[in-house]
């Protein structure tokens, strides 16, 4: 994906349809500032929009993936007499980027390098799938100064590991290690850290030659299926359906498998 916007904050690389954005502030852990949500959403929208991106990864520099809020930036705020006011700061700045995650019509893969806490966590728990290193661990740890989890971590961790586990971390703010987090569905791999980035590039890759309409159909309908009566998925599967059919990509799968020769996608 090329760009004339140029980042502090994050770096993008864009090869076979897969878009990599990466969190450039190691010194911090990845920390968000205000820059650094603004550029993830700006990035994320972009993807979104260009036609020749067809999965999206996001992951960190460093050791870490993210630790969620820069306290820094608080310092100077949290004197006697301040009162904070986190909805507006939630709209501005975070919710726009998981929001986006939610409503891309393409996959995105959280390559969990290391901790996820936080906001951190969120944006690894936005994301459709996770492959985490083995030295990456989860933590919400919002309960720790009297806050709850935010930016959809309310919405995503229930639906990835039920509702009993997700109280227990939300409310205790323990972390989670790698191995525990794929043994509850919390991720969908663990692997050596110094295997991460082929890991997930393997992924990414396999996603962006498989039929792109298929793919953002299928994430669509998952998603809905969490409001959805099972006649309205019913209803929701065969619109959906009937659109996949009509793709050249359909026509070519089906061709492919009865020649027995590879089919040749072109995402239309």
């Amino acid at each position: 994906m090329t760009s004339a916007t140029t980042f502090e904050t994050i770096s993008i690389s864009s090869i076979d349809g897969v878009c990599t954005i990466t969190m450039q502030r190691p010194d911090v852990l990845n920390a968000f500032d205000n820059t650094l949500t603004t550029e993830l959403a700006k990035a994320l929208k972009d993807a979104s929009r260009n036609e020749e991106v067809r999965v999206v990864i996001i992951t960190g520099n460093g050791r870490a993936f993210s630790s969620g809020q820069d306290l820094a930036d608080l310092k100077a705020k949290y004197v006697p007499g301040y009162e904070p006011h986190l909805s507006g700061d939630l709209k501005k700045r975070y919710d726009p980027i998981v929001r986006t995650i939610h409503n891309m019509e393409k996959p995105v893969i959280a390559s969990v390098n290391g901790v996820a806490a936080g906001a951190g966590c969120s944006l690894a728990l936005a994301c459709d799938m996770r492959i985490a290193s083995e030295h990456a661990s989860f933590i919400e740890v919002f309960i720790n100064v009297g806050l709850i989890p935010d930016s959809g971590s309310t919405w995503t961790l229930p639906r990835l590991i039920g509702f009993g586990r997700a109280m227990e971390l939300c409310c205790t703010g323990r972390p989670v290690k790698a191995e525990e987090a794929l043994a509850i569905g919390l991720v969908n791999q663990v692997v050596p850290v110094e295997e991460l980035e082929d890991a997930t590039q393997k992924l990414a890759t396999r996603l962006a030659s498989l039929p792109a309409k298929a793919i953002s159909l299928t994430k669509r309908l998952l998603n809905q299926s969490f409001e959805n009566d099972f006649t309205e998925q019913l209803n929701q599967e065969a619109f959906a359906q009937e659109t996949a059919g009509r793709t050249d990509d359909h026509f070519e799968g089906v061709v492919a498998f009865i020649e027995k020769r590879k089919p040749n996608f072109t995402h239309k």
